[in-house]
């Protein structure tokens, strides 16, 4: 870059000497970390997938769980008291629709982010239902009582992390994917209507 005088300012130039900022190893290393993060998010969908289908004992009892009769919905969104749409919240609690919408979009967006098929529809679906499950514990509203709704921290919690992961995950699509999403985008299907990879 020349300065005032029209000489070249060696300081502003690119220096030649300098190490690549990231390596072949570097790259392994960010490829391998995006792989094991979209499988960590997709195993936190189907793992809510199991326990609230088949009452695993961790967040649903066998008493609760879907398959004899219990709401997916009902105990979160029925507890729903503060933000900025709690009686919306409350009305979606046990209802049948709403069920097996969660519960199709646990499934879709765990098996996806495993799979490593299907990752844009799974980011965007599982960033939308992160983004109403933040907006359903509403990290900035105090109960009465002063204490923090379920959350430590008055804007971000799991929730907004979630987000931002699965954003990571879908800019980074050709690095995230293992073999089989390799596979899936390989298909002229997929090649066609590339919106599914």
């Amino acid at each position: 870059m020349a300065n005032d005088n029209g000489k070249v300012d060696t300081a502003l130039a690119p220096q030649d000497d300098l190490p690549p900022l990231t390596t072949r190893k570097d790259h392994r290393f960010q490829r391998w970390a995006l792989i094991l993060l979209r499988i960590d998010i997709g195993f936190l969908f189907f793992w809510a997938f199991l326990d609230k289908t088949f009452g695993l004992g961790y967040a649903t009892s066998v008493a609760h769980d879907w398959l004899h009769g219990g709401s997916p919905t009902k105990g979160f969104l029925g507890g729903v008291v503060v933000g900025p749409f709690p009686g919306l919240f409350q009305a979606f609690a046990g209802n049948a629709l709403v069920d097996w919408l969660f519960m199709l979009g646990l499934l879709g967006v765990g098996v996806a982010l495993i799979l490593g098929i299907g990752i844009r529809p799974a980011v965007v679906v599982g960033s939308f239902m992160y983004l109403l499950m933040w907006l359903a514990v509403w990290p900035p509203a105090t109960m009465a009582a002063g204490q923090p709704t379920s959350s430590t921290n008055p804007l971000i919690d799991e929730h907004t992390l979630g987000i931002f992961a699965l954003l990571t995950i879908g800019s980074l699509i050709p690095r995230a994917q293992g073999p089989l999403g390799r596979w899936w985008a390989s298909l002229p299907f997929i090649k066609r209507n590339p919106w599914l990879l």
